[in-house]
């Protein structure tokens, strides 16, 4: 189909293709041939500007009084049914807030995420790297996104938000059909809203230790439904992205043989290859939504208020990199994968933690880690928001976590 774009009549790049998962980098050229600002479709008949350009990026995110991050007045106009309208619907969280309520519920999220010491936080990674290691080890071959990734941040994340171990399976899946945005997104929303809703219930009237309990007891008053938005967002953001740069990070790793033998000898550190995929290989590749408060021109385009208008992370990073492998090295290198202003990643500390900690206790309790399938040949789920690997297959030799000699 083709439509009014910022550019004149042509078709939107379509970023829920199939396509658009095997090689997004063809889409995001033909989004930057369009100017700073291209035109794409997230699903079916749902429009979007996409930015494509840093300096652009910076600006848009920076830039409080003509964007806001309010989806109400686009969400009236999209199909109740729309598979993205799980990730972009508006909820009472700081996401989703502008002005005084941002600051409020951000400033909640901030302190209680802080209460969260860092030795404790490694402890919590440290153990669930044990108990999946347990179920992999012994058998000599496992899938490290099915089986490791994806797992391991479920248990993570629901030790911090107070839930025993066995939700942990419930909470993965749900959040892997909500963030595909496929014909099961719908389910995959009402499923983790129920997922969420079961846990404040359970905090509101039972107090604990763990960051539900922190946010309903927070001075800033949130009421039991707007900490039930907060956690909503924390648990959704905290849990799918830390788990695709970690499988993206561990690809990278194991895809390259003298890159893990630098790193099993302690040349390369972890950090190296998590800030690697950060840079080139962003885990939320398009997920800075914004839209204007009223008509605009901006970098060329007319954008128009009610329509998402969205900063490609993951454009912004194959084009740097470009830059660097031709030599036209940019004024300033840095990602934009924890974004900027004022809703930038509150807790990226926390993130890189768990992250490099999950790798290098991997790497110590399996230190023979081998691809199976050569990296150009992964598979990469579909979605308009992230990039995530399908699944990563390795094998290694039999190891039982009880055997003498393991980490400690």
């Amino acid at each position: 189909m083709t439509t009014t774009s910022p550019v004149g009549p042509t078709r939107p790049v379509r970023l829920w293709e199939d396509g658009f998962a095997l090689d997004p980098y063809g889409y995001y050229a033909a989004l930057r041939a369009q100017g700073p600002v291209g035109w794409a479709e997230l699903a079916p008949g749902v429009p979007a500007y996409v930015v494509t350009e840093r300096r652009a990026a910076l600006e848009l995110l920076r830039d409080t009084g003509t964007f806001s991050h309010d989806p109400r007045p686009w969400e009236s106009t999209v199909a109740g049914d729309s598979p993205v309208l799980g990730m972009m619907r508006w909820r009472p969280n700081s996401l989703f807030s502008d002005g005084a309520a941002h600051v409020r519920y951000r400033a909640s999220l901030i302190d209680a995420f802080e209460r969260i010491e860092p030795h404790d936080l490694r402890a919590r990674v440290h153990r669930a790297v044990h108990v999946l290691v347990s179920r992999i080890g012994p058998r000599g071959q496992a899938d490290l996104v099915g089986e490791f990734a994806r797992p391991l941040m479920a248990l993570v994340f629901n030790s911090l938000f107070g839930l025993p171990d066995s939700q942990s399976e419930r909470l993965d899946r749900a959040l892997g059909k909500m963030m595909e945005g496929g014909s099961q997104a719908t389910e995959g929303e009402a499923e983790f809203g129920g997922y969420v809703l079961e846990l404040i219930a359970a905090k509101a009237e039972s107090r604990g230790d763990d960051l539900p309990s922190w946010l309903l007891d927070h001075p800033a008053g949130l009421s039991p439904e707007e900490v039930t938005w907060q956690v909503f967002l924390t648990l959704g953001a905290g849990h799918e992205p830390t788990a695709n740069l970690v499988s993206n990070a561990l690809s990278r790793i194991l895809g390259t043989s003298v890159y893990y033998s630098t790193l099993t000898s302690g040349a390369r550190p972890v950090m190296d290859a998590v800030v690697e995929v950060l840079h080139h290989e962003t885990p939320l590749a398009n997920y800075g939504i914004h839209y204007a408060r009223s008509p605009v021109t901006f970098h060329g385009a007319w954008i128009r208020p009610a329509i998402p208008v969205v900063v490609s992370y993951g454009a912004l990073a194959h084009f740097a990199e470009q830059e660097v492998v031709s030599g036209r090295h940019p004024k300033d290198a840095s990602h934009l994968s924890w974004s900027a202003g004022p809703h930038a990643c509150p807790v990226k500390q926390h993130t890189l933690l768990i992250a490099t900690e999950a790798i290098e206790r991997l790497t110590l309790w399996l230190p023979d880690l081998e691809p199976v399938v050569p990296r150009p040949e992964l598979t990469w789920r579909p979605g308009p928001f992230h990039r995530s690997l399908t699944s990563l297959p390795v094998r290694f030799s039999p190891r039982s976590p009880d055997q003498p000699g393991d980490p400690s």
